[in-house]
């Protein structure tokens, strides 16, 4: 079975930063893809980043480009978002999740983690 745990969430002022983990375990053979999503409240989940283990070909939402970094330890299976430059507007909850493939839609995605708060204050 799958388990993908989340850590590094906290409070933080605006324009400060905060790197999150995401610590997978279990069997991981063809899921090749890592997501990071977020949820604020009252809004739709949405795309952060995502990432491959092989080839590490990743991707970011419009809205973080310049601002956040992806990025993965393969030998640890362990993937980080590293967040600079936080603006209230990324407080949210951020859940990682593993899938066949790096992509930007949560629903092709097949195992989650329970998330960890971000809140960014101004």
């Amino acid at each position: 079975q799958v388990q993908l745990v989340e850590s590094g969430g906290g409070l933080v002022q605006a324009g400060g930063s905060l790197r999150l983990s995401c610590g997978v375990s279990g069997r991981t053979f063809s899921r090749n893809g890592m997501g990071w999503f977020r949820q604020a409240p009252g809004k739709e989940r949405e795309f952060v980043a995502a990432i491959n283990w092989i080839g590490g070909s990743a991707y970011y939402a419009d809205s973080v480009k310049g601002r956040f970094t992806i990025s993965r330890d393969n030998a640890i299976n362990t993937v980080y978002l590293q967040m600079n430059s936080l603006k209230p507007e990324d407080t949210a909850i951020y859940y990682c999740a593993a899938g066949p493939r790096a992509v930007t839609t949560a629903g092709l995605y097949n195992y989650w983690g329970q998330g960890t708060q971000v809140t960014v204050s101004s």
